[in-house]
């Protein structure tokens, strides 16, 4: 089912959409001034054409040293898990997109009255995908989040149903980059930094 519920519920509110690499088709989110992709990211393929490699095996996940993507347990749900090579690709993103920096997603929960709200305003509402109560879940910024989980640095998987985690493409350290996550119980989204080895979902916004 669409992250959106139905095809008409996509087009309500733009009628602009993106198409990636490999023909999946994306509706635009004007929030506030910036425009958002309406679902997590699915390509996979660089916008140059090169195949991500899609790593199920837990050790190659743990010792790769390229870009990589996978599905949760391997089975493909909402959006694609990468790793932060991926996303430093710089290649990631369809044409006149790019993967949220820390700094779009700082303007993004601002919009939308602070941390401690934003994070309800952006998760699609019911229990249909989150589990009850699904705290604070209005979708009110049509942002539509799903709890797609994350992996592990260590291959292993974690929170399918409970939480989403979306990289940004602004480092924290050499190992670490910028996170923002949500969780189903609460109406918070959080912000930390987290192993590039992991497998996180990711958010475009449109070029300025």
């Amino acid at each position: 089912m669409s992250a959106f519920g139905c095809e008409e519920d996509k087009v309500s509110f733009t009628g602009e959409k993106v198409t990636d690499i490999d023909g999946n088709v994306y509706y635009a989110v004007p929030i506030g001034n910036q425009v958002w992709m309406g679902e997590d990211l699915k390509v996979t393929k660089y916008n140059d054409g090169t195949p991500i490699p899609n790593i199920t095996d837990m050790s190659a996940w743990q010792y790769s040293t390229s870009g990589a993507c996978c599905w949760y347990n391997n089975q493909k749900e909402w959006g694609t898990l990468y790793n932060w090579n991926a996303i430093n690709s710089g290649i990631l993103s369809p044409a006149g997109w790019h993967v949220a920096t820390d700094a779009d997603w700082a303007t993004l929960i601002d919009y939308l009255g602070g941390e401690n709200i934003a994070g309800g305003k952006m998760k699609e509402a019911g229990s249909i995908h989150w589990p009850s109560p699904n705290t604070g879940a209005t979708n009110e910024s049509r942002f539509a989040a799903l709890p797609g989980g994350f992996r592990r640095g260590d291959g292993t998987f974690s929170s399918f149903g409970g939480g989403v985690y979306w990289w940004s493409s602004t480092e924290f350290d050499a190992a670490n980059s910028w996170t923002r996550y949500i969780y189903w119980d609460k109406s918070v989204i959080y912000s930390g930094h987290y192993d590039k080895l992991d497998g996180h979902s990711v958010r475009c916004v449109k070029d300025n």
